[in-house]
């Protein structure tokens, strides 16, 4: 298995089906990791498309992918952390349907997958702030991740 970033929380998540269609399941506020609400967002990404990558000084992420397939990479960079340099990649999409918690300060980014745009949705625990998130270029950077796809 994979090793596991400090904080990051992964949660398979319930999806309710029957013949008129599916519930699925992301969020209560009586979870473990809700913390509190500030917004909810959907960032719509493209096949083979890249977003990454960025960081929040203060935002706490919690993701979930109802519709596509993502795979989804972190890489924690927080001084003192037990998991510092430790990179982590979790394929999201309504076969793999979790939540994600991400706390502030680990970088995160994410590749389109599938054959059709993927939704993300994000229930943020503060509203947008453009001055506590900060971004760096994909493939030019520190963390050295190779989007690629990999054939193993």
């Amino acid at each position: 298995m994979a090793p596991m970033i400090e904080g990051v929380r992964i949660e398979p998540r319930r999806q309710i089906v029957d013949e008129r269609g599916k519930i699925m399941h992301m969020l209560k506020s009586t979870d473990d990791v809700f913390q509190q609400f500030g917004e909810i967002y959907f960032s719509v990404v493209n096949p083979g498309v890249v977003k990454a990558w960025h960081i929040h000084k203060k935002m706490v992420l919690n993701y979930a992918v109802p519709f596509g397939a993502i795979k989804f990479v972190l890489y924690d960079d927080r001084e003192g952390s037990p998991t510092r340099g430790v990179l982590q990649e979790v394929f999201l999409g309504p076969d793999s349907y979790s939540l994600v918690t991400v706390p502030p300060m680990v970088w995160n980014g994410f590749k389109g997958i599938s054959t059709t745009p993927a939704i993300v949705a994000n229930c943020a625990s503060i509203p947008h702030d453009p001055d506590e998130i900060m971004r760096c270029d994909p493939f030019d950077n520190h963390i050295g991740y190779d989007w690629a796809l990999k054939h193993q």
